[in-house]
């Protein structure tokens, strides 16, 4: 069983950074990503609010040059997915105190302190359709898929930053886009609002929700309905891009860590769990803003209050020979 001073699970811009901050610290770190490096951050195609780049920067060049900045303070980085945690003695010397007992589907590590940033995942309708037809059609990322649906029609849905920010993404192919909202006004910031009212390619579909998604073997279109008089109405569309929200990716901690009821850790300041030595950052966490500048700023934070927790638990096991 491998050993380490810190692990961290997830590599979005929150798992990234908390690794380059103990890493750089001089604990010896590890950190485990299902996916590729980068997380969702990685799939933007455009980082518009992140200091420092005022015309922007792409999401994957972006994470890239986090991921390059930690593996040069020596952050190892492995592909995996984490399916337990445990709290465990170490070895037969109970006496040293607890470590974390990781587990993947093919490796087991043991570590003194552990930083959760596993993100989260979209959230789906959870209409007729839609899951025979994912990959078909139906996608929950446009950066990844929409430049498959070049000159053709498809439908967005949601009225948030995120599904604004990708229909607007995907005008860019389209001949049109369709963005379908169940209120009569969006969710996205000032600025994004103004860029989706007055695009050409974008129409706006308000006071309605999507109740199916219509298709054999593809996407063929969308029944839609209209929250205010009932009626329902069919939209032809090759696309449907969902986002209507996003789950937290801690079914691997259910009964270690205490949750709010979505299932987001809950920490303090310091990024501090329920159990001494754990700590968790970026969107998996309760909070109000999920932005990359955040994960960055809460990964520095959990990367320094693990150093930390390190170094005292180190010089307790020493008093204690």
């Amino acid at each position: 069983m491998s050993e380490y001073d810190v692990i961290v699970i997830g590599g979005g811009p929150a798992g990234l950074t908390a690794g380059l901050y103990t890493a750089r610290s001089g604990m010896k770190t590890l950190l485990v990503e299902r996916m590729v490096p980068g997380g969702q951050a990685a799939m933007a195609w455009r980082i518009e609010n992140y200091p420092g780049f005022p015309q922007g920067i792409e999401g994957v060049e972006l994470m890239g040059r986090i991921k390059e900045q930690a593996e040069k303070y020596g952050l190892e980085i492995r592909s995996g997915e984490v399916i337990e945690v445990n709290l465990s003695s170490f070895g037969e010397k109970p006496e040293r105190g607890l470590k974390k007992v990781v587990r993947t589907k093919e490796e087991e590590y043991r570590t003194i302190a552990l930083i959760v940033a596993t993100g989260t995942s979209p959230k789906k309708l959870g209409v007729p359709g839609e899951e025979g037809l994912i990959g078909r059609g139906v996608s929950y990322c446009a950066t990844c898929d929409g430049p498959l649906f070049k000159n053709g029609k498809v439908v967005v849905v949601g009225g948030g930053d995120a599904a604004v920010e990708e229909a607007l993404f995907l005008s860019r192919f389209t001949e049109k886009t369709i963005l379908v909202h169940r209120r009569d006004e969006l969710r996205a910031a000032r600025i994004t609002e103004e860029r989706a009212i007055s695009h050409p390619k974008l129409e706006l579909i308000w006071n309605s929700v999507v109740t199916e998604i219509l298709g054999k073997n593809e996407v063929e279109g969308v029944r839609v309905r209209n929250l205010e008089t009932g009626e329902d109405s069919i939209l032809e569309a090759k696309g449907v891009f969902v986002y209507v929200g996003f789950v937290p990716n801690t079914g691997f901690l259910k009964g270690v860590l205490e949750m709010d009821e979505e299932g987001f850790i809950v920490t303090n300041e310091n990024m501090e769990s329920s159990v001494a030595g754990i700590y968790a950052c970026g969107d998996v966490r309760k909070k109000l803003v999920r932005q990359v500048v955040t994960a960055c700023g809460e990964g520095a934070t959990a990367g320094f209050a693990a150093s930390r927790y390190i170094e005292k638990w180190k010089g307790s096991m020493e008093g204690k020979r």
